[in-house]
């Protein structure tokens, strides 16, 4: 790689750039690209993680909304013609647009400050996505992995295992990052159902369902669907109105969500 002018992280990016050679060859290893995949970075950077997917791909898509990285980055992975650079908020980035030829696999070192938003924006296009392997604060991929009676278990969890199996693969500690992060990072894999499980009528309504069942988590179910539903309506659809949220699991969630949307629907 070609070294281009130094760059300063930037807090209001949330930039912690990866320069541990090691944890980089190992985050690969796990991502396993392979030549005529259609991969897309998100935040890139200087380009550390990219260079070692680029090389086995030959060709990439980056989405950097930084623009004073854009020309690093090119000089830094100068002899990749067919990299391609989105100056774009990938938060708004619209994803579809790149899985013209098959899906693609998404991968990124996300800004801590936006990872559980930008999670549910690549959810709603999860379609047209093979897996995604992300860097992420230790906490939000144990959220993202928690099962039913964790402690973290709760909307995030629910709505990322409804669409994508999800595996939390290994921990990576604050001095692998330029500037050192004051928390441990953790990479997770998250590959989308090409069939779900359990299929919910209505996403908005799912998301709707979780949303209020977790809204007072140390509540019962009967109490945070007070109005919604009564103790009654629960037992009928087998769920235990005593129980707290984090009880139950994404069946149970979508059992909910549809028996409301049918409700609706009388």
């Amino acid at each position: 790689m070609s070294k281009a002018q130094p760059h300063k992280a930037r807090k209001r990016f949330g930039q912690n750039f990866l320069h541990d050679m090691g944890i980089i060859r190992r985050i690969v290893a796990c991502i396993a690209p392979k030549e005529g995949q259609r991969v897309v970075e998100i935040g890139p950077g200087k380009g550390a993680l990219t260079e070692g997917i680029i090389s086995a791909t030959k060709s990439m898509d980056v989405v950097e909304l930084d623009r004073d990285l854009i020309p690093i980055l090119k000089v830094n992975l100068f002899k990749y013609p067919d990299l391609r650079v989105h100056e774009a908020d990938a938060m708004k980035f619209d994803f579809r647009q790149l899985a013209t030829e098959g899906n693609i696999r998404v991968v990124g070192n996300l800004p801590y400050n936006i990872s559980t938003p930008l999670i549910f924006h690549l959810l709603e296009q999860a379609d047209v996505i093979d897996d995604m392997h992300f860097m992420l604060q230790k906490e939000v991929v144990d959220r993202l992995a928690a099962r039913p009676g964790d402690s973290l278990y709760g909307r995030l969890s629910v709505m990322a295992q409804y669409f994508c199996s999800v595996e939390s693969l290994f921990i990576v500690g604050p001095d692998s990052f330029d500037p050192p992060p004051k928390v441990d990072s953790a990479i997770v894999r998250m590959t989308p159902y090409t069939t779900l499980p359990v299929v919910a009528h209505d996403l908005k309504g799912l998301e709707d369902t979780v949303r209020i069942g977790f809204q007072q988590r140390r509540k019962t179910l009967r109490n945070n669907y007070k109005g919604t539903l009564t103790a009654e309506e629960l037992e009928s659809i087998q769920i235990d109105p005593t129980l707290r949220p984090e009880r139950l699991d994404v069946p149970d969630f979508v059992r909910i969500a549809n028996y409301l949307h049918e409700k609706k629907a009388l």
